[in-house]
């Protein structure tokens, strides 16, 4: 099948929101931090959450999508990966990242003052997002900063036909043409820490991520450049 990988543009921004919805739909991260006990999931909320990180990755991360233009539907967004690009781990934010992390901030602001938190279970998101930074002070230590893959969805009926693989392949040889690292967290071990060794990835830390007597773990895993010869 030939998988076709192109940037995310804003027209491809409620095909990706679906897509990476119905990925995500049964991931054990997903299913742990939309807990909330008060107020349900709401995918609409959640949809525009989506569409605000798309809106800013398109300018501030590498954001692809795949596509097969020999299928039936040729339009239709089979996968979705979000990358952010490398920077050195001790270096202070650039102005156009502070403006666009601030654009983004206050985007979600009122998202939540017009959806409301939409089933979120903010104690569980600021315990990940503790785990997370302390995982990443430990193990990002190259000046040279990662290659991070922050999402990377395939569509359920699309799965095992290499699109998650050239989504990665897409991001990976840039990587390995720069000496670069590239750096991922995943939600499950399984099949995700076989597929993703597959593509040179190896685990350093398992994060575990707990609150009111739940927890996930989420596996951190790093690939170091490859280089021809």
């Amino acid at each position: 099948m030939p998988i076709h990988i192109s940037p995310l543009t804003p027209p491809d921004i409620p095909g990706a929101t679906t897509c990476i919805q119905r990925a995500f739909a049964t991931d054990p991260y997903n299913t742990w931090v939309f807990s909330s006990p008060t107020t349900p999931f709401s995918p609409a909320r959640n949809a525009a959450s989506l569409a605000l990180r798309c809106t800013w990755g398109i300018t501030h991360a590498l954001f692809h999508i795949a596509r097969d233009p020999s299928s039936p539907s040729p339009a239709q967004i089979l996968g979705v990966a979000c990358w952010l690009p490398p920077r050195d781990p001790a270096a202070p934010r650039s102005w156009h990242e502070w403006r666009g992390e601030w654009w983004l901030w206050l985007s979600q602001v009122r998202m939540n003052l017009w959806f409301g938190r939409g089933g979120l279970n903010v104690q569980r998101y600021y315990v990940w997002k503790a785990r997370q930074a302390e995982a990443q002070a430990a193990l990002w230590n190259d000046p040279k900063g990662y290659y991070f893959c922050n999402i990377v969805t395939v569509l359920p009926e699309a799965q095992g036909r290499g699109v998650g693989k050239a989504l990665f392949e897409h991001v990976t040889r840039r990587a390995d043409a720069e000496g670069r690292r590239c750096y991922l967290e995943s939600s499950r071990a399984e099949p995700n820490m076989v597929i993703y060794e597959k593509m040179g990835f190896r685990l350093v830390k398992e994060m575990v991520c707990e609150e009111g007597g739940e927890a996930i773990t989420l596996y951190c895993m790093m690939r170091e450049p490859r280089v021809d010869g």
